[in-house]
């Protein structure tokens, strides 16, 4: 019993072992054992298996599992997913081409060998019985397809054809159950044409292996294949090449190109075939590596040759494309220009080559002549013969092209001497690529900002823009150049069409070199480089804590401030200082290296409030200057004693009833240009005859009365501000004697026109020195205040300037001032009429007989000059009076000739 029990454990026990290893394993042993047929790039031949439902009754109902249950981690293919196999297995397969022995792999049994008796038909009928397959990837890269032909079997409408694949990234000799990707999945297959099937697998990875079986379902009969595998990347089939065209070379050298249809993962190589006619016979095969182009020989221009290419992996296996559409050599060499494009930049030298075609005949080099848009043709010294059948023009220092319209070039035609051009032409692009990139670093050395910019007229339609560059350890050399290890900068466009680019963090002392990079589908143009040390470039911080103010005594602008930090102190600063006011304009004063961070400025006007401002830069370097510094403001205080005191005068009142005369002093307030800057009060010295002095004080106001009792009197006005008193001022004598002596002889008042009034004077001899006058005037039909002038001592004209009312009455008095008192006055209450025409005219009667005696005289001279020119010019003209036949003759009378 026991004996018994241990057997049947013995044997569940090796039951579950072998069930373990059908499901982990069995697609790695199936691999390792069975025949895989290793996927080719051309069509193959694969034998079928057809079972009977007698084997496979037992199994298909009950086998529910599935080999993707044991990687549940794998997800199906995102676009067009296949369908998941819910049994899975497949054939193991040794065949030869008389013995076939397979065995059949399922998720959930122990693999076994098949017995005649289990086949419906035997294996060497069965092998007749065979698939013919052909795989290939699309040239697009991106679908497996597999078209299925039946050597003895046709297509029903109950059949059904599915392909199951699994996907490994290791190569066929690894692939384990450990390393196979994604759950095995199902592409159903497209019957619907006569004896062909296809299958589609989507989303491909073109470096992975995929092992593939087929199944086929004939009403209820499966019909299978043996294990297939392919790494897709080996039996790609490219589109075929595109836009055949001719090209030139440099050296006139003709050669017909192409373009790859898709970026590829390898390179390719190529095919040529070149024939006389549009069929088989005659082809001629050319083979080309790695090249887009093939050189031909320039005598086939004149044939009708046809042209195509086909492209395959130059390295690995893969298919032939299919051919490219044919293409005439005929056709296209009417013109060929080298190159049909250029773009390059301003200032540049290029060339074009060009080989014409009249029609039929290749027109000979020396024939050929250059047009610039039609319009312009181009020298004959810039033309070089390459061949008797290329002719090459070279274009010098060229400007950048104007844009016309929606062209962004400038046409360039090949024609015929005779002016006869085809509609072909070369294009020529030229760009101003010499952008300046100025940059600058921060103030507290952290950043640094470069800016550029570029006009938007002149870039061409999808170029682009942008700034690269690349550090140095220290310094920049001494002839900067682009380098291939330069990075890209990002820039922000600004509102004015500049660009802004910010270097963040930055290493002071190292050299960065930059230049515009210009990218365009026709090329690329670099601007020239330019390097820059951050440590050269900083603009600094304003000066900090200005401070303005007017020096006492001396009266000179005083500045004064602090540097700003992460600075040294190998500055230069500029002060910029105006009069404060509404409409402000400045005076600059620049200083450098200023230890005591002071300056000390001259100015003109000292009594006024000014506003300064200072900035920075580095002593030596390209740096910038900072900013200007906030503005500090001088106050208005005094400077120094007043310059002089005020011009006064005196108004002298009679008083009968005591018998004495009081004087009232007149004075104009100090500008501020002599008070410098104010004035707290006057002082009015007395001294009398009797050297009797004494003084009184006037804080507000410019008026002051006293009584004059003494035969001599004399007055000193002196302003005071807060230094001192004036040292230089006026003074003035009241004489009682002096007030007798008459000098005025005549006074006249000339209206000249509202505003002005002209006063003319004249003296009697006298023996006093007139140290000035006075001059006082008032309207009299109004009451107003007197207003008076001094003047100087040695003039007899002045002029009044004020508002006048001409229809009103006026008094003028002119008093003249001795040094020892005022003299008696002269005053007048009306004006005078026609008086100072008539003195202004005078002068008329002088220069009118000089005028009038040289007219005379020049018409004089004309005359006789006149009489000299009749004799010189009619001297050959006979006098009637000496002619016989005029003897009698009137010639006043009017004669008529019939």
């Amino acid at each position: 019993m026991k004996r018994s029990r241990s057997a049947l454990q013995n044997k569940m026990c090796w039951q579950i072992v072998l069930t373990m290893f059908v499901l982990l394993d069995f697609l790695q042993m199936a691999v390792a054992h069975c025949m895989v047929h290793q996927i080719a790039p051309r069509n193959f031949t694969l034998p079928c298996m057809l079972l009977n439902e007698t084997f496979l009754s037992p199994f298909s109902a009950g086998v529910v599992e599935s080999w993707s249950g044991l990687r549940r981690d794998h997800g199906a293919s995102e676009t067009k997913p296949p369908l998941l196999m819910n049994e899975e297995s497949f054939l193991c397969c040794l065949w030869s081409d008389s013995d076939i022995d397979c065995s059949l792999y399922r998720a959930s049994m122990q693999a076994r060998n098949f017995i005649p008796s289990e086949i419906s038909i035997s294996a060497s009928q069965e092998v007749d019985s065979n698939w013919n397959i052909e795989c290939w990837i699309q040239g697009k890269l991106d679908l497996l397809v597999c078209s299925l032909r039946f050597l003895k079997l046709y297509l029903r409408a109950d059949m059904k054809v599915n392909l199951s694949y699994a996907v490994s990234e290791l190569s066929l000799g690894d692939v384990s159950t450990s390393s196979l990707k994604g759950t095995v999945m199902v592409a159903e297959c497209d019957c619907s044409k006569y004896d062909k099937c296809e299958c589609c697998v989507p989303s491909l990875r073109l470096n992975y292996t995929y092992i593939m079986w087929l199944k086929m379902m004939i009403g209820v009969t499966p019909l299978w294949s043996p294990l297939m595998s392919v790494k897709p990347i080996d039996i790609v089939k490219p589109e075929p090449p595109l836009n055949l065209h001719l090209e030139m070379t440099e050296k006139g050298q003709v050669k017909i190109s192409w373009s790859d249809p898709v970026l590829m993962p390898y390179p390719l190589q190529y095919e040529v075939k070149i024939s006389a006619n549009s069929g088989q016979n005659g082809w001629q095969m050319v083979q080309v590596a790695l090249e887009t182009s093939l050189a031909i020989d320039n005598k086939l221009l004149d044939s009708s040759y046809l042209v195509q290419v086909r492209c395959k992996n130059h390295h690995g296996p893969g298919f032939w494309s299919d051919w490219s559409t044919p293409y005439g050599l005929n056709l296209g060499a009417e013109v060929l220009y080298f190159p049909p494009k250029i773009l390059t930049s301003v200032g540049s030298n290029v060339s074009f080559h060009c080989i014409y075609k009249n029609k039929t005949k290749i027109v000979v080099s020396k024939k050929i002549v250059w047009w610039l848009n039609l319009a312009e043709e181009i020298p004959e010294s810039q033309y070089t013969l390459v061949n008797d059948r290329v002719s090459k023009v070279t274009l010098f220092n060229l400007k950048a092209t104007k844009p016309r319209g929606s062209f962004f070039y400038n046409a360039l035609y090949c024609c015929h001497q005779n002016r006869e051009c085809h509609h072909r032409y070369a294009e020529l692009y030229v760009v101003d690529v010499n952008i300046n990139i100025t940059c600058e670093t921060d103030g507290y050395l952290t950043k640094m900002t470069c800016r550029w910019s570029a006009n938007p007229n002149t870039l061409l339609l999808g170029s682009s823009l942008q700034l690269r560059y690349y550090r140095s350890r220290i310094y920049c050399s001494d002839f900067p150049s682009t380098s291939p290890k330069s990075e890209v900068k990002e820039c922000h466009l600004q509102k004015n069409h500049s660009y802004e680019c910010t270097f963040q963090p930055i290493f002071l002392l190292s050299g960065y070199t930059m230049w515009i990079e210009f990218k365009h589908l026709l090329g690329t143009l670099e601007s020239s480089p330019t390097c820059v040390v951050p440590a050269d470039v900083v603009k600094p911080h304003p000066p900090a804590n200005v401070k303005a103010e007017i020096t006492r005594n001396v009266g000179l602008l005083n500045v004064s401030w602090t540097n700003p930090i992460f600075t040294n102190n190998d500055l230069k600063f500029q002060i910029r200082y105006a009069v404060n006011r509404e409409e402000i304009t400045w005076e600059v004063y620049e200083i450098s290296n200023a230890p005591t961070r002071s300056a000390v400025i001259r100015v003109q006007k000292l009594c006024v409030e000014y506003v300064v401002q200072v900035r920075c830069r580095e002593l030596g370097g390209s740096g910038y200057w900072s900013n200007w510094s906030r503005s500090a403001y001088t106050l208005v205080k005094d400077i120094k004693a007043p310059l002089q005191g005020p011009e006064f005068w005196r108004i002298i009142i009679e008083d009968p009833a005591r018998r004495q005369k009081n004087v009232t002093l007149l004075w104009k307030p100090l500008m501020k240009n002599h008070s410098l800057c104010s004035v707290s009060r006057y002082v009015i010295k007395h001294q009398t005859s009797g050297n009797t002095t004494w003084s009184e004080y006037v804080d507000n106001g410019t008026t002051c009365s006293f009584p004059w009792t003494e035969h001599t009197h004399t007055i000193t006005v002196l302003a005071m501000n807060s230094i001192g008193v004036s040292a230089i001022n006026f003074n003035l004598t009241l004489s009682q004697q002096m007030s007798t002596v008459n000098v005025v002889q005549s006074l006249s008042a000339y209206p000249v026109n509202s505003t002005c009034v002209i006063l003319i004077w004249t003296l009697s001899p006298q023996i006093y020195v007139i140290t000035s006058f006075v001059i006082e005037w008032k309207n009299l039909n109004r009451e107003e205040e007197m207003k008076w002038v001094r003047v100087p001592p040695n003039i007899s004209k002045y002029y009044i300037y004020d508002h006048f009312i001409l229809i009103e009455k006026y008094q003028f008095s002119l008093y003249p001032v001795f040094a020892g008192g005022v003299g008696k006055s002269r005053a007048t209450d009306q004006f005078t009429k026609g008086g100072y025409e008539n003195e202004n005219n005078a002068s008329l009667y002088v220069v009118l007989p000089i005028v009038i005696s040289t007219s005379v005289l020049l018409l004089g001279a004309l005359l006789v000059s006149h009489q000299r020119m009749k004799k010189l010019f009619w001297e050959d003209v006979p006098n009637p009076k000496n002619c016989s036949w005029a003897q009698g003759v009137n010639f006043q009378k009017r004669m008529d000739i019939l």
